[in-house]
């Protein structure tokens, strides 16, 4: 099987990982987040429909009326619907959505509207990022103690920035940022540690089997080692992710977004992000060998 020089390519890698890392600092800094309801607050609108509508009628109807911002779903059988608006609340706000989606002829009954506060959209804010900054730190902790202190910093560079990107990317192209899209970059995170752990495993096995002391050419054995399960893996996942993305539906559209830009960054950096900087951090063979104590002869008594 050929062996690909994956780090002969690592300085063109960082170049792109860089560019990236730019452009979703610059998109979050000059555009921010697309914040969705559960963050900004808004109101929401239940109805009921004597017969199941078609979602796509519903945001056309919606749209036509003049209503921006909004978000509409399912809400438990095919006939609720449950529209989410970004808009202070007001108490005929729901009877303007009735009335804007009666034009059609369809029966809907108003089941409630009502406000959700900024306060709970500012407190999941913040119970969210801390969430992920907890996350970031478990993740750094359990390296360090399962290989050593370089590849855990590595590693936590590698995921920091997966989730730069993607967060940066929603950024740029201004999609929805909801709990859903957050759930997903959690699942990131997890998802990119797996691979990034196993490439690491077989970097330590082929440094200690190895009498060579050419990180590179090691580093590039245990990517190839690895790069079939990789390949396997992320695919697949990816097939059922494309499957959520155009067959999903609304509520979930954003969401199998974020998991699909965050997979292919998190096998991208896998290789030439979290592998890739244990060069630029020097590591060597004396870092894996743990240091042998000096014999202290007992005193007698």
């Amino acid at each position: 099987m050929r062996q690909l020089d994956f780090m002969g390519k690592r300085r063109l890698a960082f170049v792109v990982s860089i560019v990236l890392t730019i452009v979703s600092i610059g998109a979050l800094v000059f555009f921010n987040l697309n914040l969705g309801l559960d963050f900004t607050g808004g109101t929401v609108v239940e109805l009921h429909y004597a017969a199941a509508p078609s979602l796509d009628d519903v945001r056309t109807l919606l749209a036509s009326q003049g209503f921006e911002n909004f978000s509409v779903q399912t809400f438990g059988a095919t006939n609720e619907i449950l529209v989410r608006l970004q808009q202070t609340f007001n108490s005929s706000v729901g009877d303007q959505v009735v009335s804007a989606l009666n034009g059609n002829g369809a029966s809907i009954d108003l089941v409630r509207a009502e406000f959700v506060g900024a306060q709970v959209g500012d407190q999941l804010r913040d119970q969210s990022g801390l969430g992920m900054i907890v996350a970031l730190a478990g993740v750094a902790i359990y390296v360090a103690f399962r290989f050593q202190y370089k590849f855990a910093l590595c590693a936590l560079i590698s995921l920091g920035h997966d989730v730069l990107i993607v967060v940066g990317l929603f950024a740029l192209f201004q999609w929805e940022f909801d709990l859903t899209v957050l759930a997903g970059i959690m699942a990131v995170i997890g998802y990119s540690l797996n691979d990034t752990i196993i490439v690491y495993d077989r970097i330590r096995e082929n440094i200690r089997l190895s009498q060579s002391n050419d990180m590179a050419e090691i580093f590039n054995g245990a990517i190839n080692q690895t790069l079939a399960r990789t390949l396997a893996t992320s695919g697949t996942t990816l097939l059922v992710l494309f499957a959520l993305f155009f067959l999903g539906g609304d509520m979930i559209h954003n969401f199998s977004i974020s998991l699909i830009l965050g997979i292919v960054a998190g096998t991208f950096s896998s290789v030439y992000v979290a592998a890739a900087l244990l060069i630029v951090f020097k590591l060597e063979r004396q870092d894996l060998i743990p240091v042998k104590k000096e014999n202290v002869e007992e005193e007698l008594p």
